[in-house]
């Protein structure tokens, strides 16, 4: 229960629905279509299209999306959607091996994959809305063609990457203002965005895909060096799969199996499952300590053996088995970290992420993103999209399991979670910010499970991420801990921006009622009704 004399955010309480995201336009596009009879699937693809114009830094329709939807809360029912974008027909690794290249650069043509955001929105609606594109896009349309008020915390990643955006004149002329970014309060427009909804709108998915929007992509990145071809935009699909799924506790946690990181989330969960976290305090050397050492141990494995299961093998059930957790758990020390090599993963990017519930607890936990913050840096000349880069995520080692390759889905790093007892879903959560992400998952699951948290609380906790060498705190860390970190051996460092930004919505079977939370890191809301 939050202390009322303390600066804080209040949950958010409903019964008929409730939608969580990282800014208030958002949130009020998903409500108004939950009150107008749309269920959580119309909201939350409602949601991801504006967040698309809004949040251009972090989403959009140029880049990928993942989602795990479990229609009445019925997580027997659940599905898990990969929505993410293949690397095109001619991107081999003998092709890059021949321009002289050990990694894909961020800015270049050759890191935008093929944006698989828009297929999974088309199909998922089609399988499980209610309403139709146009419906769903109209909000989106509206604040593109219109124009949307720019927000605090977008402003500034805005303002932080002005350098990037004048790399190319059609991203200047259409993201800067006379070159600077805008500032809080203006207003910001995108008419090309909103020609280019429109088509989606009234031509569903092939409006993307094919014909003018399609060939204003295509012709741009190869104007650029890009080997993309209309022909790889016409093969995107996206995968309807299982969840993959372990238990935490007395709870169970799904999420998206391979290409999709959440397998990591499911890795650290059950590490730390074999520790009395409720024993240490939320912000304790002790628990954090634990945290960094699991990460480590989760991620190596990760980075080793995982890669597109459409191309390697991947042993996910030995990955997430108790087996292999009480094994790494045993290699973990209480007095002191761990002498292990970090096996590095080749990006380190940001996204958006919401959920949305609604009144037949049909629930949707869903992630979208371009990647870095601006993605690619490019944008089209005529249709206004900002480009991800995604394949900048692949290696160029030959025979490594996230090694590019024609068609290939590479390793990603945006995940959902889905929090449930009893075969029914009880909380809805995901915490966007690259590599971060698994570890945001599990400290909100943790802080929910063994800290009794509610979901705005489990979301303000104060964050800290081992990565590359460095176990980085947010400024809300004790300094006790800090220095008991130091003593165990962490190298510790500040970070700036914080870690992530998360929503998460709880359902209380007993009550009939929802509880949501969003991160103060962001600008967004959970409102319910």
């Amino acid at each position: 229960m939050r202390d009322f004399h303390f600066p804080g955010r209040s949950t958010a309480h409903g019964a008929n629905g409730m939608a969580a995201t990282s800014h208030p336009t958002a949130t009020l596009a998903a409500i108004d279509i939950l009150r107008s009879g749309g269920n959580a699937v119309d909201a939350a693809i409602a949601a991801a299209a504006v967040l698309a114009v809004v949040e251009p830094q972090a989403t959009g329709i140029g880049g990928d999306c993942f989602c795990v939807y479990a229609p009445g809360g019925d997580m027997a029912k659940a599905i898990a959607v990969n929505g993410s974008g293949k690397a095109p027909a001619k991107a081999t690794p003998e092709f890059f091996q021949g321009q002289g290249l050990e990694h894909i650069g961020l800015t270049t043509a050759h890191a935008v994959s093929v944006p698989g955001a828009v297929d999974a929105w088309t199909r998922v609606l089609a399988e499980y809305g209610t309403l139709g594109l146009d419906r769903v896009l109209a909000a989106a349309i509206g604040y593109a063609e219109d124009g949307y008020v720019v927000a605090p915390r977008i402003q500034k990643d805005w303002a932080d990457h002005v350098d990037k955006l004048a790399l190319t004149t059609s991203a200047a002329s259409k993201m800067l203002i006379n070159g600077r970014a805008p500032k809080v309060g203006e207003i910001m427009k995108n008419p090309w965005l909103a020609d280019t909804l429109r088509a989606i709108a009234e031509n569903g998915r092939e409006g993307f895909y094919a014909g003018p929007v399609a060939e204003d992509i295509v012709s741009y990145l190869n104007s650029l060096g890009g080997v993309h071809s209309l022909d790889d935009f016409a093969a995107q699909d996206s995968e309807f799969l299982d969840p993959i799924t372990s238990t935490y506790r007395d709870y169970a946690v799904s999420t998206v199996p391979p290409s999709n990181p959440g397998l990591t989330t499911l890795m650290i969960l059950n590490i730390l499952e074999g520790f009395d976290l409720a024993s240490y305090g939320p912000t304790s050397t002790e628990r954090l300590h634990l945290m960094a050492e699991a990460t480590r141990l989760a991620y190596n494995a990760r980075e080793e053996a995982v890669g597109d299961p459409n191309f390697v093998d991947v042993d996910v059930e030995t990955l997430i088995s108790k087996q292999w957790a009480e094994e790494a758990r045993s290699k973990i020390r209480l007095d002191q970290t761990m002498d292990l090599p970090y096996i590095s993963p080749p990006a380190h990017p940001d996204t958006v992420y919401l959920s949305v519930v609604d009144k037949d607890r049909n629930t949707m936990s869903f992630i979208n993103s371009i990647f870095y913050s601006f993605g690619s840096g490019l944008v089209t000349p005529n249709t206004g999209i900002v480009l991800q880069n995604r394949g900048a995520g692949f290696h160029l080692k030959p025979g490594h399991p996230n090694c590019i390759a024609p068609g290939k889905r590479p390793l990603h790093t945006i995940t959902p979670g889905m929090l449930s007892k009893d075969g029914r879903a009880v909380m809805s959560y995901g915490v966007m910010g690259g590599q971060y992400q698994p570890v945001g998952q599990t400290q909100v699951v943790t802080n929910v499970v063994d800290y009794d948290m509610d979901a705005q609380e489990a979301i303000d906790l104060p964050r800290s991420f081992w990565f590359e060498g460095t176990y980085q705190l947010e400024k809300g860390i004790p300094a006790e801990t800090k220095a008991g970190l130091e003593t165990l051996g962490h190298k510790c460092g500040p970070i700036d921006p914080p870690h992530g930004g998360g929503q998460a919505i709880k359902i209380d079977w007993d009550t009939g009622t929802l509880e949501g939370g969003s991160d103060p890191r962001k600008d967004g809301i959970a409102l319910g009704y």
